[in-house]
């Protein structure tokens, strides 16, 4: 076995970019690629379907610290490995539901393998492992990463066309397991057998990871984390239906899905660009922007269409800023002992807000239409950017007295 110290960074990032890209298409983006046809086929309303969706991501939500504590004590590769195996077998099985508790079952077992790999536990693992040098292989995973949505929602739309949507999502599960498994296995491996691993050690106490909980600044993000993922989740999981409420139907409204995946990447090259010039704080700061932006523009697409190219860009290169924000802003403010357990108590907000979203879309839409679901999208932006600017300045004044 070569030197771990001296493993070519590549071989780390690129098996972890093309996994996390086949995993969120599968296990994420496949829902709301799919919700109009499950509610055709199957016959369940939007907000039962929806609902389904919130209970996996609160299951996600609660189990992130528990699985933040295994990587801070080492075991990220086989808790990371064995999700996305998971969920390959849960996604097989949810090709063949027929009752709508099944179709809760399975994505509740979903959300478990959700937990342990999507960006949380792929993030702890790399900060971990790789100190500083994780912003860079976080960055370069979430470019790739980003076109997660670009796969799925055309993928999606092209399957069912040609095997139906149980096909399809059988055909996601099988690019889980014979892809996606071996790469994060080899990637986590590599990045735990870096010679970085012990430079922050675990508190040996759990009871002493979780002194964080009284910190004024870790809750200001927390607030603000969960502000990012209602604004997206809210809108991107009822985009194909607020679209066509707004006669914006078929190819032109998954196109315009498909199109945020490459949007996110453009904000992150767009960030690679300016971090040497512009600070991660007015970078995060940007991206709330951004996306209040966009959701204006969605406002007006029901007068002007073409303002839908405006919430594409907006929205993709803001919340894809958000993504690389969120850890290194993490590690910046709170710092990188116990990382593990204090990013996966963030991503408790985090993931409950972006569960939460659908159902609360659905809610809203129930009682004014769409709408009033993008005002509360804009209301969101300006929230989580008061927050996120609120934790900068207390931390700052700590900086200056101690």
């Amino acid at each position: 076995m070569s030197n771990p110290g001296t493993e070519p960074f590549r071989q780390i990032v690129w098996p972890l970019a093309i996994a996390e890209t086949i995993v969120w298409a599968a296990m994420f983006y496949s829902f709301p690629a799919l919700i109009l046809v499950w509610e055709r086929d199957l016959g369940w309303s939007k907000t039962e379907l929806s609902g389904a969706l919130t209970l996996s991501l609160v299951t996600a939500a609660v189990l992130a610290p528990v699985v933040g504590r295994l990587i801070d004590h080492g075991f990220g590769r086989f808790v990371f490995t064995g999700c996305a195996l998971l969920g390959a077998i849960l996604l097989a099985l949810l090709s063949q539901v027929t009752e709508l508790w099944q179709f809760y079952v399975v994505w509740l077992g979903l959300g478990v393998a959700m937990s342990g790999a999507l960006y949380e536990a792929c993030f702890a693992v790399l900060t971990r492992a790789m100190g500083v040098r994780a912003k860079r292989a976080i960055t370069l995973i979430t470019l790739v990463a980003g076109f997660a949505g670009t796969v799925s929602f055309p993928s999606a739309y092209v399957l069912v066309g040609f095997v139906g949507w149980r096909g399809a999502v059988l055909t996601f599960a099988v690019a889980v397991a014979l892809v996606a498994v071996p790469l994060i296995w080899r990637g986590a491996r590599l990045a735990e057998e870096s010679h970085e691993s012990h430079l922050h050690p675990a508190s040996p106490k759990t009871r002493e990871a979780l002194r964080i909980l009284r910190s004024v600044t870790f809750w200001l993000l927390a607030l603000s984390f969960a502000m990012i993922a209602l604004e997206h989740g809210i809108l991107l999981t009822h985009l194909l239906p607020l679209l066509d409420e707004r006669g914006i139907h078929g190819e032109t409204a998954i196109l315009a899905a498909s199109m945020i995946g490459p949007m996110q990447v453009a904000g992150r090259l767009a960030m690679m660009a300016a971090e040497r010039h512009v600070s991660i704080l007015r970078i995060a700061a940007a991206s709330f922007v951004s996306m209040g932006i966009a959701a204006l523009a969605l406002l007006g697409t029901s007068a002007v269409p073409v303002l839908l190219v405006a919430f594409v860009l907006f929205q993709g290169s803001g919340y894809g800023v958000t993504s690389i924000v969120r850890p290194v802003i993490t590690a910046d403010f709170l710092g990188r002992t116990n990382f593990g357990v204090i990013s996966g108590l963030l991503a408790l907000p985090f993931i409950i807000a972006t569960a939460a979203a659908p159902t609360i879309a659905a809610f809203v839409w129930e009682r004014g239409g769409y709408d009033r679901v993008i005002l509360l999208a804009i209301v969101a932006a300006g929230i989580g950017l008061a927050s996120i600017l609120l934790a900068a300045s207390l931390t700052s004044r700590k900086a200056k007295i101690s």
